[in-house]
């Protein structure tokens, strides 16, 4: 590693062992060969701003567009404010909360261009959650959204580091606004190490206890040079939204990081769900759209209502794309959606196809900078369509804050282990099958619970559905299948026997759903992930 300009090292102190590291795949020479300085923010604002895209819009806005030249010096008020108020040291980590808006992505510039490491929550965390984030990456200061304050006052009250919280979106005389007032326009980033940490994100939690993954300045490039250049052909006329929160690394590339690498534009919608994202969509004549397969399968019912012609890419990631999802989508916008599989600890996409190349159902070919195979338990590569685990290693992967335990699981030999079952095809297309331990074992039969999932939302009654398996004294797991009917359906005995008829007819008989649990909602994670481990507790409750 290169000399550090963190003066407080509790990053770097606290990285794995590199011996436990994951291989990285960095050619020399190639687009991911960066220099050993390197400070991200500066490279994807001021030397955007240096190329000639001081005019262009980045964020757009209700009043109008911040343009990139606005942008940076937003930022760079901001970088004062940290330093000369809040007495940021390089290295210092800061927590913002709230909702995506161009304050927050603003902030998140802010801060690393001051050498300090972002950690984004959900905004929905509550104090418990949150104080676990500020114990965990001993967080002492946070910029809050106004609006946002509730849960964190209860934090700072609670925790033994947290002692200064910022409020944006404020009119108070100690607030952002009225403290960057008065600040120089201009500030001297931070000239931080390519591998210095610049962010620390928490996992959105589907297995249970969040974990807190630590990605350096360089991986902040590497995804933007990876996935985009190679899936999406973006322009600088590209206007990008999406649904997931920046605090998703999923969001924080997809509706931030992304379009400034090419100095592209981005737009948040104003309101939550899938009105506000298709409001902004007309609105801005977006092009590029990041969101689940739940709001695209949610979408669909509402196209009628707004305007979405401008969209030319529309991207999947969070969880599987059920086939009929995308088949229903490409009949009704002509589009075909993106899909593909990153984590946390990779922190973007890794598996994926540009538009041309898709093959429906599969979630593509690792993309350039990475490699992935499909292997037994003992790491063995296993033979074309047999199901294994993933294993993937490139320019991007896993390092776990003080955690070695988890870090020996998921990187072993070398390779990053995503805890997914996959297969991949003679054509080296990979298949998603399930969470590993997802993977329903009934009667000696291996089932893909997505496999079923993917069976029942064919039917015209079914909004939702999640599958796993339950115990069962003859079969050792049956599958059971928890259902949420759309409106006008009513669950009842005689529903439940036409899906369970219905998979019959669509995929393997052996593979259908022996129970059936119809529900109101499925519990789900705030980036809308399926929390099967939820569904798991409630059968053992």
């Amino acid at each position: 590693m290169t000399p550090s300009a963190h003066t407080d090292t509790f990053a770097r102190d606290h990285l794995p062992p590199q011996e436990l590291w994951p291989d990285f795949l960095i050619p020399e020479g190639s687009v991911f060969d960066y220099p050993e300085r390197l400070n991200c923010a500066a490279e994807l604002l001021d030397e955007q701003v240096a190329a000639g895209y001081s005019d262009r819009p980045l964020i757009h806005t209700a009043e109008g567009p911040w343009t990139y030249a606005e942008v940076l010096v937003k930022a760079n008020r901001i970088a004062h404010v940290l330093v000369d108020d809040c007495g940021l040291v390089p290295g210092t980590r800061v927590l913002l909360r709230g909702p995506n808006t161009p304050m927050f992505a603003v902030c998140w510039l802010a801060v690393v261009k001051a050498g300090g490491i972002c950690v984004a929550t959900m905004p929905l965390l509550r104090a418990y959650e949150l104080t676990y984030t500020c114990e965990k990456a001993q967080i002492a200061l946070a910029l809050c959204d106004a609006n946002w304050t509730e849960e964190l006052e209860k934090t700072k009250a609670e925790s033994d580091w947290l002692d200064q919280i910022i409020t944006f979106h404020s009119d108070a005389s100690d607030g952002l606004e009225a403290r960057m007032a008065d600040k120089p326009d201009t500030f001297e980033n931070v000239d931080t190490a390519a591998d210095d940490v610049v962010l620390i994100a928490f996992t959105s939690g589907t297995t249970g206890k969040a974990k807190a993954t630590m990605h350096f300045h360089r991986d902040v490039l590497a995804i933007c040079d990876a996935f985009p250049r190679s899936c999406l052909d973006v322009s600088a006329d590209d206007v990008f939204t999406g649904s997931p929160p920046l605090a998703f690394t999923f969001g924080l590339g997809g509706q931030l990081l992304f379009p400034m690498r090419f100095g592209a534009s981005t737009v948040y919608p104003a309101k939550p769900g899938v009105e506000g994202l298709l409001a902004v969509i007309q609105e801005h004549k977006a092009t590029v759209c990041f969101t689940s397969p739940t709001a695209y399968r949610a979408i669909l019912g509402r196209l009628d209502e707004f305007d979405v012609s401008s969209l030319r890419q529309c991207i999947s990631a969070g969880e599987p794309l059920p086939l009929p999802t995308y088949s229903a989508w490409r009949e009704a916008t002509g589009l075909k959606i993106i899909d593909g599989i990153g984590a946390t600890e990779m922190l973007h996409i890794f598996i994926s196809s540009p538009e041309r190349s898709i093959e429906p159902g599969a979630t593509g070919r690792p993309i350039p900078g990475y490699e992935a195979m499909v292997v037994d338990q003992d790491g063995e590569e296993v033979e074309p369509c047999e199901i294994g685990l993933l294993a993937v290693r490139g320019v991007t992967g896993c390092r776990y804050l003080d955690d070695e335990a988890r870090q020996r699981e998921y990187v072993r030999n070398g390779w990053n282990y995503t805890g997914d079952a996959y297969l991949v095809d003679d054509d080296g297309f990979y298949w998603y099958q399930a969470r590993a331990d997802d993977m329903i074992i009934t009667s000696g039969y291996n089932v893909s619970g997505l496999q079923v999932e993917s069976a029942l939302l064919k039917h015209e009654a079914v909004a939702e559905c999640g599958v796993i398996g339950v115990p069962d004294e003859a079969r050792g797991q049956i599958v059971k299948a928890f259902v949420v009917l759309r409106e006008g359906s009513k669950p009842s005995d005689a529903m439940a026997k036409a899906l369970q008829d219905f998979v019959k007819g669509e995929i393997a008989p052996y593979k259908y759903p022996r129970a059936i649990q119809f529900m109101s909602a499925l519990p789900r994670t705030q980036t809308g992930k399926l929390q099967r481990f939820r569904l798991r507790e409630q059968e053992a409750g």
